[in-house]
């Protein structure tokens, strides 16, 4: 008896053993790669309008922090992308950005979603996916 289901029990912890598949949802419903793209551009137009914070982004190389950005909304998304940038924590070391920085941010993220027409529930899950970074940002 015990030949027999040791088979069938290595089989099963294989089968346990594999990857669940990504979900990959999140950034289907925000259009994939181009969706993911205009919110990108889209946040960076609406930052350049917004006097509140736009001084923060002078000196910033903005083409690589569009495609930073993009890189890291699609892997939040559980898109087929890789991070190639600093961490949140590393990226903003010194930068003493405020809470109301980081608010004007995410509306300007948020206005960005609006203007794409994205569904408030599919921007409310990007931003819960994006919310724990806060902390990497805020008053570092």
């Amino acid at each position: 008896m015990m030949r027999v289901l040791l088979p069938i029990l290595i089989v099963l912890l294989g089968a346990c053993a594999q990857p669940l598949p990504k979900d990959d949802s999140l950034y289907r419903d925000l259009g994939g790669q181009p969706g993911i793209t205009a919110i990108v551009e889209g946040m960076l137009l609406h930052i350049a309008r917004d006097e509140r914070i736009v001084e923060r982004f002078r000196k910033i190389d903005i083409q690589r922090l569009r495609d930073k950005l993009i890189e890291q909304f699609c892997v939040e998304a559980g898109g087929p992308c890789t991070y190639t940038g600093d961490t949140m924590a590393e990226s903003h070391k010194g930068q003493r950005i405020s809470r109301s920085d980081f608010n004007a941010l995410v509306e300007d993220l948020i206005a960005a979603m609006d203007d794409q027409r994205v569904p408030v529930p599919v921007q409310n899950r990007l931003i819960k996916r994006l919310a724990p970074m806060r902390g990497d940002v805020i008053e570092k």
